[in-house]
Parts: structure tokens; C-alpha cells; sequence
């Protein structure tokens, strides 16, 4: 991944996916406090652990790896612990290896993901008098969307405040697959008038991150984010997190992408390596001025499809 450049109902379903977010009382542990309680030592086996740490001048995990008593695992989620930054083990990994800020948060990839990220919080997100949704925009398919959409997300939750993954892909979503969550209603059936409850679903995974899929994929998705029920629903997501993501149909598909970009505030432009046309980007980059959208910058993306 490379460098970032340069309808009244609606409040209830948002309220009501957000009373069950109890304010938390942080502690500080150390490492060693964060293991045992979590391997369940004995005091004898602490002390073993100290002694070898001390012969060996290690750290007290790497101590405690070396003689048996924890794993790599054990080591990262104490560290995550700590610095209150969610992680995923291999034991009670459940979520989509595509989502490397979560299975590989030390990596190359989300070092790049948390570049961006400061980036667009300079860029964007300062503007705290000004908000505005970010809406990730592609040309074409296999772009590469979905994916820095929801991995981009994860990062913005791991600061702690509250983030929104909107998955507006009404032609082929999948976010509700990477996220493993309930894609039964979504946006499709608010935006419809189907449905105004419990459509935001809460990721396990990540305690600060939450998504609202797409739902069934309707047979008029231009025409429903076309409506103004999606931009009134966007300023009430706005104001309800304090991040708001959102992934959109590639631009090859019709006016979706610069629809729910207009809707959003700001669009960030993504572009594939050997993939993209530059003629495409352009198009849709000027499709995009000729809207309220703020084009913040672009990604090209280096991953292999």
C-alpha cells in the first residue's frame, strides 16, 4: 500500500445501536501483571520466569515464551492490553485475513493503513466544526476498495473514539463478509423504508469499530443513494461517530460512487497498480469536482490481487 497523497427515524436505529456502549474504566498493568492473569501463573512459575529473565537479561514475556509458560500471542495480546490497542490471536482469531490492521498489526501493511490515517486526520478530520464521512472511490472493480475501506476503519477505532464502516456498495457488497456480520437488513432496507432498527451491527473484534452493510442487493441501487433519506441518514451517522467510512460500487458501474461521495463530504481516490487507466481516474476525479465532494487525496494500491 502506498503512501496517501494529496429522515427523522434514522436517529433512533443510530441511538439504539449505540446504548450498549457502556462507558469503560482504564487501568494500567504491566506486561508481566497482563500474562499472569491471563496464563493464570503461579507465583512459583513468575518467579521462574523472573529468574531467567534476569539471568538472560530479557524482557518478561520474551522470558516467559523462551521457557513455555506463554506464546508470540500471549506477548502481543498483553502489549495490546497495555497500550489499548485491539488485537486478534491465532487461538480466537475468527476475522477475515484480508484484515491485516487486526491479523498483523505490527506489518508493513497497517504501518501504511496508520500513515494514511494520520494523514486524513490532519486533512480531514480536524475539522471537528465541518464534519464530514469519507468515502472511498475506485474506478473498477477488484480495485481494491472493500479492503482499504475496512482496514482503514479498524485503524480510526483503534484510537478509541467511535468509528462507522458504511458499506454503500448496493451492487456487490462485502463488508458484511470481511466483518462476518448479519447482512439480513442493511442500508438498501433503511433507505427503502423497510427497516429503521437494528441494522448497525457491533464488531467483537474491534470494541470501537461498528458497520452497517449493505443488505439485499436492490435492483435500483443508484436510485436509493440517489434519494435524499441517504443524505439525511449521513448527517445523522456524522454526528452519532466520531469516524465515518464508506465503501461505494466502483465508478465502471454508473454515478453510485460520486452520488454517495456528495452525500458523504469527501472522497478519497484509490487507484491499482497495472490496473487502473489513468483516463478513468480522471473521469471520475472530475465527475467528483462537479460535486460538493472534498477530493482529500489518493491511494495507489500496491497489493496483489
Amino acid at each position: 500500500m502506498a503512501v496517501f497523497r494529496d429522515s427523522r427515524n434514522f436517529s433512533n436505529s443510530v441511538a439504539a445501536a449505540l446504548d450498549d456502549d457502556p462507558a469503560t474504566i482504564v487501568q494500567d498493568h504491566s506486561i508481566g501483571d497482563i500474562i499472569r492473569q491471563a496464563k493464570n501463573l503461579s507465583a512459583e512459575e513468575v518467579e521462574k520466569i523472573l529468574t531467567y529473565q534476569r539471568d538472560k537479561g530479557m524482557r518478561f514475556g520474551e522470558a516467559a515464551v523462551a521457557l513455555g509458560f506463554a506464546s508470540n500471542d500471549d506477548v502481543l495480546n498483553a502489549l495490546s492490553k497495555q497500550y489499548h490497542y485491539p488485537f486478534t490471536t491465532d487461538s480466537d482469531r475468527k476475522i477475515n485475513k484480508e484484515l491485516v490492521t487486526g491479523n498483523q498489526p505490527f506489518s508493513r501493511q497497517a504501518e501504511s493503513f496508520r500513515m494514511i490515517r494520520s494523514q486524513l486526520l490532519n486533512k480531514l478530520f480536524k475539522d471537528t466544526e465541518n464534519k464530514r464521512a469519507l468515502a472511498v472511490v475506485s474506478p473498477d472493480e477488484g480495485d481494491g476498495k472493500s479492503y482499504f475501506a475496512a482496514n482503514l476503519a479498524i485503524t480510526f477505532s483503534q484510537l478509541g473514539g467511535r468509528t462507522l464502516l458504511v458499506d454503500a456498495n448496493l451492487r456487490s457488497p462485502r463488508q458484511h463478509e470481511l466483518f462476518s456480520v448479519d447482512n439480513t437488513t442493511g442500508l438498501s432496507a433503511i433507505l427503502s423504508g423497510r427497516a429503521t432498527k437494528n441494522v448497525i451491527r457491533a464488531v467483537s473484534a474491534f470494541p470501537s469499530l461498528f458497520v452497517l452493510p449493505a443488505g439485499n442487493v436492490p435492483p435500483n441501487p443508484l436510485e436509493l443513494v440517489e434519494r435524499p433519506a441517504f443524505g439525511l441518514l449521513m448527517r445523522e451517522l456524522i454526528n452519532k461517530f466520531d469516524h465515518v467510512i464508506v465503501d461505494t460500487a466502483a465508478a465502471s458501474h454508473g454515478a453510485d460512487a460520486v452520488a454517495v461521495a456528495s452525500r458523504s463530504g469527501a472522497a478519497l481516490v484509490l487507484a491499482r497498480k497495472g490496473s487502473s487507466r489513468l483516463q478513468a481516474i480522471e473521469a471520475m476525479v472530475q465527475d467528483l469536482q462537479d460535486t460538493s465532494a472534498k477530493v482529500v487525496g489518493s491511494v495507489f494500491n500496491e497489493v496483489e490481487a
